[in-house]
């Protein structure tokens, strides 16, 4: 580390590539909640941005599923988590993805996450106010409206650091479908999200849990997270199905799925989070089936508590720990990149203390 005392490592725009810098280890200023990072996956999303998929206001820092240790409170900042439970330096803790006001119309309509004045991990522009927004550095410096939660010491890091992307966001996804218990569910795409989709509709007790991958190994793992049967051909699929969960961003995998929904089936749209063609629906078929179609993006701060509550109590019964594929230093960026784009990868994460 360099005499600065900090690093931050920084998406400039440029497709491919990082860049890390030196600092000043940050302070918290008022209502800021100051936090050494611990370790920080590199969610799909992160990929996208980096691969020139999505645009971004730039310099930013990368990097949204967190971890870390409460290093220090600014002036009047919130000492509680979402439990209630009272922090102090040293604990380790994760935080929701968006900080939010709590009076806005979105976040009055139980829409947080859309929040007017959001502060949004990972995606803020690197600015005066807003320097350690991300997770791709030694520091974050949490805005008030940040929702937290204390991790359990016996919680791996390779399971604690996607809770607050994939997993709540997953529970967000199954409120959104309704309830879970003797439904046939449809799962769309086997990456962390479907992974954690299959798990969590087995353990809340599926009639049956389908996946549709079209990549090999992730279609084979799905089998170890609680799918009762996987494919890559809607063909070999027979049957209809009461859930679907889109969470490979496939408007083919859509297409195909919506014609085998269930009478009065739900389906919660989560995957398509990067631009691309527009897809057909037929709303005649929406309306005489009775179709309920949800779209979810992130998620609110109860999700993000269901999810750390899910991984404590469920998360040793899947592989999720062997979904971290593995860590590397913030100087072995390019590195790190290139192995979480490689063919069925699943996360590859840095780790920072």
């Amino acid at each position: 580390m360099s005499r600065l005392g900090a690093r931050a490592l920084l998406f400039d725009g440029i497709a491919g590539r990082l860049r890390l810098e030196n600092r000043e280890v940050p302070a918290p200023g008022p209502g800021e909640v100051l936090v050494r990072v611990a370790a920080s996956t590199i969610c799909g999303s992160d990929l996208h941005t980096i691969k020139g998929r999505r645009q971004v206001a730039v310099p930013t820092i990368l990097g949204h599923e967190i971890i870390g240790t409460v290093a220090g409170f600014g002036a009047g900042a919130s000492r509680q988590d979402l439990r209630g439970a009272e922090l102090k330096p040293g604990d380790r803790v994760t935080w929701t993805i968006v900080g939010n006001c709590g009076h806005c119309a979105p976040c009055s309509s139980d829409m947080p996450q859309k929040c007017a004045k959001g502060y949004k991990y990972g995606h803020e522009l690197d600015r005066e106010g807003a320097r350690w927004a991300g997770g791709f550095a030694d520091w974050c410096l949490l805005a008030p409206g940040t929702g937290m939660v204390r991790l359990a010491d016996a919680l791996p890091d390779e399971l604690a650091c996607p809770a607050s992307c994939a997993t709540a966001t997953v529970c967000a996804a199954m409120e959104a479908a309704g309830p879970i218990r003797g439904r046939r569910v449809l799962v769309a795409g086997a990456g962390l999200l479907g992974l954690t989709a299959c798990a969590m509709a087995s353990t809340l007790g599926a009639a049956s849990v389908t996946c549709l991958e079209i990549d090999e190994i992730r279609r084979t793992r799905s089998l170890e997270f609680g799918a009762t049967r996987a494919s890559a051909a809607e063909s070999d699929l027979a049957g209809e199905f009461d859930i679907f969960l889109e969470l490979s961003g496939s408007n083919d995998a859509w297409e195909w799925a919506f014609g085998r929904l269930a009478l009065g089936a739900r389906a919660a749209v989560v995957g398509s989070v990067f631009p691309a063609a527009d897809t057909r629906i037929n709303l005649e078929r929406v309306v005489r089936r009775l179709i309920g179609i949800r779209g979810v993006h992130n998620y609110a701060p109860r999700h993000l508590l269901e999810a750390v509550d899910f991984l404590e109590e469920h998360g040793g019964r899947f592989p999720f720990a062997g979904m971290v594929d593995g860590w590397h230093d913030l100087s072995e960026h390019a590195r790190a990149l290139e192995a979480a784009a490689a063919p069925g990868a699943g996360r590859v994460g840095f780790r920072m203390a």
